[in-house]
């Protein structure tokens, strides 16, 4: 459970399509220093992704938010 009492929000990175369910590895989190939540970032197991490519491909939302990717 995330902070704010609900489930633990993630991007799913690498899945180009809706999943019901997913299972994959943490590979970063997104802490966001202006918000409770915590994002984390999972991704398929054996795929890797830079911080600059997760940054880019969550940016629709945290755009609004003041957050740092931690690996």
């Amino acid at each position: 459970m995330a902070p704010d009492g609900e489930e633990q929000d993630a991007y799913i990175l690498g899945v180009n399509e809706p999943v019901d369910k997913f299972t994959g590895k943490i590979m970063a989190i997104v802490h966001r220093k202006d918000d409770i939540e915590e994002k984390w970032v999972v991704v398929p197991d054996g795929m890797m992704f830079s911080k600059d490519e997760i940054r880019q491909q969550i940016y629709f939302q945290e755009q609004y938010f003041d957050s740092e990717i931690v690996m």
